[in-house]
């Protein structure tokens, strides 16, 4: 079974389809707003899609049970990775994107977005994934199991387009990492469009700005 998910179209028969993956804590509701404020006229009717996360304990917030697509094992996200979950929540999402292909939106018409532990598992899922997507919307988070990258990635998305973003001030996931997992893909061939923000571990108007343009780039 897929994920329980919102929805929001901003149109009849939709073309293009833009599947957001929330952050650690929150759910579906989270970029509902967000995705209200894109003006998206020149690709056509959108369908937002908004699942939430599975309600695991979480390690690092003393084994509290909230949505999270994996574990936080501790501060050192790098190091001490949960793959089981990871991939497990690797396999949900490309369910998304098999349901969302069924439904008549092909994945070449399809981004993956996600913030923080969303931005993640956009990338996971998204550079793995045997199918085409028109590219992957990250922001505020870091490429995970990167080691593996290079062996797993698929051929169809190995030249895919990423929008990267991410806050010069984040205390949850720093501007360092956020450049670290850029400068992996860089050196993996992919064509990064990277901003920077003067911002914490959240979103501000210059980056929806920004999103906005990359998404009508790709999509239109």
């Amino acid at each position: 079974m897929t994920l329980e998910s919102l929805e929001l179209q901003t149109g009849p028969d939709p073309a293009a389809a833009i599947i957001v993956l929330h952050g650690l804590g929150a759910d579906g509701n989270d970029f509902v707003p967000i995705a209200r404020e894109l003006d998206l006229a020149p690709v056509g009717a959108v369908r937002f899609v908004f699942p939430h996360a599975p309600l695991r304990p979480v390690t690092i917030n003393g084994g509290y049970v909230m949505r999270a697509w994996y574990d936080i094992l501790g501060t050192d996200l790098q190091r001490r990775e949960d793959e089981a979950g990871l991939r497990a929540s690797q396999s949900e999402v490309q369910a998304l994107l098999d349901r969302e292909a069924g439904r008549g939106i092909a994945p070449a018409r399809t981004v993956l977005m996600g913030f923080s532990q969303g931005c993640a598992m956009a990338l996971l899922a998204g550079l793995r994934a045997p199918q085409r997507l028109a590219g992957l919307a990250c922001l505020s988070g870091y490429l995970p199991l990167a080691a593996s990258t290079a062996a797993e990635r698929s051929e169809a998305n190995r030249d895919l387009p990423i929008f990267q973003a991410h806050g010069q001030l984040d205390p949850i996931i720093a501007l360092a990492r956020g450049a670290a997992s850029r400068d992996a893909l860089r050196a993996l061939g992919y064509a990064v469009q990277w901003h920077e923000y003067p911002m914490a571990h959240a979103v501000c108007p210059e980056e929806i700005e920004d999103l906005n343009r990359w998404l009508v780039q790709v999509l239109a």
